[in-house]
């Protein structure tokens, strides 16, 4: 259910780590790609030395007077002594053909002579070669080593498989990280506003720095702890502060990285997971998203044949149970969907603890607000406590991006610090949209929007059970043309019956409003309706609000976890429940036309306000309501006087900004009103 009476306003229409690394120790380098690049270049040198020695000419052995013959009768060319042969080419028979005569170093000399008086010193002689030039040029040894390479490559990829799994072995290891202490940069003094789970935390990271404190009473170690509570709210951080905090091995894993593609994957991981673990005791895993693993089994929609996921539940269940009291390795789980969790994961000697993280306070907004505030620079008038008050059902997560989007917010106007109006109006970007100022709006659709707000803010300040007003606008805002910001008095826990008439019956002004006003009803609604319609299902089917049906809850038990689930009550039962329904939903129409009719010059006043301010505060609303008026410039105002002061800047070498004949000058740049 969204949070009621905080806006109601039109919406537009159509690989696994070595180890922990030590303190003062260097990063260790990134992976390569290793030796394969460096072989594959040497395969294809070898290709094209083979080639290269197919393809070349070969030369025709011939004894001494044959060459001297061939000399003779001019049909031989480029003769080259070799360091064990004479070399020639014949030109007789082909341009490209050669001879050679293979003499032996022993008998080089000679040869030597022999050659050179007969071409009359016309040739040349060759140095030896190093050996590898005769081992590189012979095509026998370079397919040899080629099929050794290949042979290499294929038994090094087997034993990279490795284990009982063969090639397919490495889909079984887990895919855990092991986080040392100094590697999150994360401890308990950076964790604000749930206190109890904090406090739950440091008994674990206690009971692993001095086991033997605990079992001097005959205690044993816990064998797992579920964090649960709404996204954002720190979960994860707290695991992270755990690592920062324990002398230990911290193996963090999340619940989709067990599943995979082959049958077995996921049971494979988990052992090979549990395994490592024992053998680092004492240690923490850390299973982030534990529902991806871990639902109920024998529920929802189910294809048949062999499920995956269950096996791996079943894997993680036995290696829970399966601890000795020696070990010394605690499970921390983490998940938003406690509800849909298989009960013999939750139960006592699994998971012995589940701390609930919930969404802070108004003192523990304060405190996450104080920590995120480490990082940035404050002004003077920067009040911490009224951004804690006005944030109610805000997230750590979203308490951060506060603070972040002010600090953005505030470099792009080069401001020195951050400043309230920063963080107000980071707080409304986080939560409702950013504000689109520059959006060009027809007349006719900005004056129902001014009266649909109107209609909003002052049933908010005419009736005293619902929230107080903060602020209401009409610049869009997100997916709003318009919008009403309530500002909640304190935390609130529960419903009480009248907070929920009072919030049903502002959600209805906005259409009143426009519609006496425009003779004209528009989608605009959209957002009231649904929230006027989940408050009224809620009292009927869930708090036993209607006098009809009694302290009865009518909402099935696990409702998202079931496929295809049937009503638990009858027809008529049902048809009751939708006459209740638009009871409370017309009671809160009716109630709240009247109130607009008594008060509708309050209306109008407010309405009038915004369309010339375009946003009033709650103390403007309220002046306005007892007939008092504004003395702030209108947007008009302002735009003209910012026209007027980039005129006076520009140099007057500039030309004039063109004028009428009636001499008005039409250089400022009218509102889009």
């Amino acid at each position: 259910m969204p949070q009621p009476g905080n806006s109601k306003g039109k919406p537009n229409e159509p690989g696994r780590d070595n180890g922990p690394q030590k303190p003062g120790q260097p990063a260790p380098p990134k992976p390569g790609r290793g030796y394969f690049g460096w072989i594959f270049v040497l395969v294809l040198v070898l290709l094209m030395i083979v080639v290269v020695n197919t393809l070349s000419p070969k030369a025709e052995d011939v004894d001494m007077a044959e060459i001297q013959a061939l000399w003779n009768e001019g049909s031989l060319k480029d003769v080259v002594i070799d360091s064990d042969a004479v070399v020639a080419t014949r030109t007789d028979v082909d341009p490209e053909a050669k001879v050679q005569f293979k003499f032996g170093n022993n008998n080089r000399e000679l040869h030597t002579k022999t050659i050179a008086e007969l071409t009359d010193n016309n040739y040349r002689e060759d140095p030896s070669p190093p050996i590898w030039v005769y081992l590189l040029m012979n095509p026998f040894l370079v397919m040899i080593v080629f099929f050794l390479i290949i042979w290499f490559l294929i038994i090094r990829g087997l034993r990279g498989a490795g284990g009982a799994g063969g090639m397919l072995g490495n889909f079984g290891k887990s895919r855990h990280k092991v986080m040392a202490k100094d590697s999150t940069g994360v401890t308990f003094d950076d964790v604000a506003g749930i206190d109890e789970a904090r406090e739950e935390l440091t008994e674990i990271v206690e009971f692993l720095k001095h086991p033997r404190k605990f079992m001097r009473l005959g205690g044993r170690i816990p064998r797992g702890v579920l964090l649960v509570g709404p996204p954002g709210c720190g979960k994860t951080l707290l695991a992270k502060a755990i690592a920062g905090e324990a002398d230990v091995p911290f193996f963090s894993i999340s619940g989709s990285d067990f599943v995979e593609m082959f049958v077995g994957v996921g049971a494979s991981r988990v052992r090979d997971l549990f395994k490592q673990a024992k053998e680092s005791s004492p240690c923490i895993i850390f299973l982030d998203e534990i529902d991806a693993v871990g639902r109920r089994r024998g529920s929802g929609f189910s294809s048949g044949g062999h499920d995956e996921r269950e096996q791996t539940l079943n894997a993680i269940l036995v290696e829970m149970d399966g601890f000795e009291s020696a070990d010394q390795v605690i499970v921390v789980a983490a998940t938003n969907r406690a509800d849909v969790l298989d009960p013999a994961l939750t139960r006592p000697g699994r998971f012995d603890r589940q701390v609930a993280v919930s969404l802070p306070d108004i003192k523990g907004r304060y405190e996450i607000l104080n920590v995120h505030s480490r990082r940035v620079k404050l002004g003077p008038d920067v009040d911490l406590q009224k951004i804690a008050r006005g944030t109610p059902m805000f997230s750590g997560a979203e308490l951060a991006a506060i603070m972040n989007e002010a600090a953005v917010a505030a470099t792009m106007l080069e401001k020195d610090f951050i400043e309230q109006e920063d963080l107000e109006e980071a707080r409304d970007k986080v939560r409702w949209g950013r504000s689109r100022k520059s959006r060009v709006i027809e007349e006719a659709e900005r004056i129902a929007t001014a009266y649909h707000e109107a209609g909003h803010a002052v049933l908010q300040c005419l009736l005293p059970d619902g929230d107080p007003l903060h602020k209401v606008t009409i610049i869009p805002r997100g997916q709003a043309m318009g919008a009403t910001f309530s500002f909640p008095e304190k935390d609130r826990y529960g419903y009480s019956l009248k907070w929920i008439r009072s919030t049903m019956r502002v959600v209805c002004g906005g259409r009143i409003a426009e519609q006496r006003k425009t003779s004209d009803i528009s989608s605009g609604a959209a957002m009231d309706i649904e929230q006027l319609t989940q408050l009224a299902k809620a009292m009927v089917l869930e708090w036993g609000m209607s006098d009809r049906l009694g302290f009865v809850k009518y909402t099935p038990s696990d409702q998202g976890d079931m496929f295809g689930h049937e009503k638990e009550y009858s027809e008529q039962t049902a048809a009751i429940i939708d006459e209740e329904i638009q009871r409370f939903a017309n009671e809160a129409y009716e109630d709240a036309s009247e109130l607009l009719e008594q008060n509708w010059e309050k209306v109008v006043a407010v309405a009038e306000a915004l369309l010339k301010h375009e946003t009033l505060t709650s103390d403007e609303v309220h002046a306005l309501m007892r007939g008092e008026s504004l003395s702030k410039p209108s947007v008009s105002d302002l735009l003209s006087a910012e026209s007027r002061r980039q005129r006076e800047s520009t140099p007057s070498s500039n030309p004039r900004p063109e004028e009428d004949d009636d001499g008005l000058d039409r250089g400022v740049v009218p509102h889009p009103a």
